[in-house]
């Protein structure tokens, strides 16, 4: 039986490789750490800083306390010990008399006790001051409120390990399972010309895009395949990315709400106050849902040329294969060239496109998809013989595209265009 999932693989002779499946389930589990460690310590934050500060600011009733006594609180942990300010207040609620040690909530134990002196020594015993009470549990009162936001910068850890995390694991479950040759076109596109700005595709022709990027790729029934150059793998990526790390985040902060809940004291400010984002979370993910299905009921689409660059006046066999599981009224595939013209306007920089050709290379309209048998078919097609070749310049652009345009019978038309370069007429021939 043979294993989909190996540890290694063999190259040649006793020689073994890592294994490109378990290198991206490495990468799937490192990111899921990542992620889980910044919804674990959102939670946290959210529980133990942000919440209770806002019940102190916004729900506690002001009141008049005695001191009675002060002292600096002790904690012995491994890495030493620790203090906080602690001030025994008496004051008096609806006809109950409450003693306690408080001083603010949270008061977390910190290293030093030079501050901590400070501020006993700031609270003279026997005198009053105002201190402010849980209406839901008067026996919870503090004698300082306000926010240190200082603190808050903390939540760019938990927000980070969040997008970094879910990022990662939506990139590895993106490349798993997908081929040498997929993850080539991927690393492609993904790519940042850092250092092959302003340089020619080839001494003869300075101003014509590059075409090394699409001889690249092999094809299976004919020379090259085409990179597609508008991919809705990447949207999905981002789009499922966001939608997770919006909901988690949202549940993190609904649950954070339903936990700082006390009887009697119904936190509906807050809640109404999460509504919106519970809306947008909702939305998020629905139209997510709505897109991966689109997805997967629209498969793949492989386009492959005989030869490339392209040449005017020449003909060129093209292979077509459509996948999915669908009916399609009409699909047609159109050979397009663009001008684009980049100029300022004041402040703005604006670009207008104008498409100068555009014909027909293939049409079938009313078939169907089935899964596992995607819809292929061969046929010409033939560059213009007085075309403008492709060009590339600061302010200027002649692109040169094919479109292909489905109508399928319960889905929204698509639209994917593969790039192609078309190369002057007095180069060499085809290769």
């Amino acid at each position: 039986m043979i294993r989909s999932f190996r540890i290694y693989e063999k190259k040649r002779g006793h020689r073994r490789t890592g294994s490109p499946k378990l290198a991206v389930a490495a990468e799937a589990i490192v990111s899921s750490a990542i992620f889980l460690f910044g919804c674990c310590l959102f939670y946290w934050l959210l529980t133990s800083w942000l919440l209770p500060n806002w019940r102190v600011n916004q729900r506690f009733l002001q009141e008049r306390c005695k001191v009675r006594d002060r002292r600096l609180a002790e904690q012995v942990t491994k890495e030493g010990t620790l203090y906080r300010p602690e001030i025994k207040i008496e004051y008096r609620v609806r006809g109950t008399t409450y003693s306690i040690w408080a001083y603010t909530l949270p008061n977390p134990f910190t290293p030093g006790t030079s501050d901590k002196e400070a501020i006993l020594a700031a609270f003279a015993v026997d005198r009053e001051y105002p201190c402010w009470y849980d209406p839901a549990d008067p026996g919870v009162a503090v004698l300082q409120r306000g926010c240190d936001w200082w603190t808050a910068l903390w939540f760019l850890v938990p927000v980070s390990c969040i997008v970094l995390g879910g990022g990662g694991l939506g990139y590895s479950l993106l490349h798993f399972g997908a081929s040498a040759e997929r993850r080539a076109v991927l690393a492609q596109r993904a790519r940042l010309d850092l250092f092959e700005d302003g340089q020619a595709a080839a001494a003869d022709y300075p101003n014509v895009p590059d075409a090394s990027l699409i001889t690249d790729s092999r094809g299976t029934r004919l020379a090259y395949r085409l990179p597609i150059a508008a991919t809705h793998a990447w949207f999905l990526f981002f789009l499922g990315t966001g939608s997770a790390a919006w909901n988690v985040i949202t549940g993190l902060v609904v649950a954070g709400a339903v936990a700082a809940h006390r009887p009697g004291d119904p936190l509906w400010g807050p809640m109404l106050g999460l509504a919106p984002m519970v809306l947008i979370g909702a939305g998020l993910l629905v139209y997510f849902v709505y897109r991966l299905l689109l997805a997967s009921g629209i498969g793949p689409t492989l386009v492959e040329v005989s030869h490339h660059p392209l040449l005017p006046g020449e003909r060129y066999r093209l292979f077509l294969s459509q996948a999915g599981r669908l009916r399609l009224a009409s699909f047609q595939v159109l050979l397009v060239s663009e001008e684009q013209a980049t100029y300022r306007q004041g402040t703005n920089r604006r670009t207008e496109t104008r498409r100068v050709w555009q014909s027909e290379v293939y049409r079938a309209d009313d078939f169907e998809i089935r899964p596992g048998r995607p819809f292929e078919v061969e046929c010409e097609l033939e560059i213009p013989a007085r075309a403008m070749h492709s060009f590339q310049a600061d302010h200027n652009e002649v692109i040169w595209m094919l479109i292909i345009e489905g109508k399928p019978r319960r889905w929204p038309r698509y639209r994917r265009p593969f790039p192609l370069v078309v190369h002057p007429s007095n180069g060499s021939g085809p290769p």
